[in-house]
């Protein structure tokens, strides 16, 4: 997909009950409900495969495979290459990526 710069993973509350304190360094916290914003993913098998970029305690970068299973997740969404991401209004974003005269 062209722009994409990764995606947004939805649990159900059931899951991130069941995965408990092992998934909360993963999970992101926002308007929109907790997730995992991951670069890569692979849904073709029992277990879904996400690829995290992150720093480790030195500030250099770090690659980490989550493997959760199918069907824990709620609701994968890709995110685009622009300034915001969530559920709200993209009139703000549109208007400041349009080119002037």
């Amino acid at each position: 997909m062209n722009g994409n710069t990764g995606y947004a993973v939805f649990f159900f509350p059931q899951a991130l009950e069941a995965l408990g304190e092992a998934i909360k360094p993963y999970l992101t916290n926002q308007p929109e409900g907790p997730h995992i914003f991951c670069r890569e993913i692979d849904t073709g098998g029992a277990f879904t495969e996400m690829t995290l970029v992150g720093k480790d305690a030195e500030g250099h970068d770090v690659q980490v495979e989550l493997m959760v299973p199918g069907s824990m997740i709620r609701m994968i969404v890709s995110a685009q290459n622009e300034s915001i991401f969530g559920f709200g209004p993209r009139a703000a974003a549109v208007a400041s990526s349009t080119p002037t005269a």
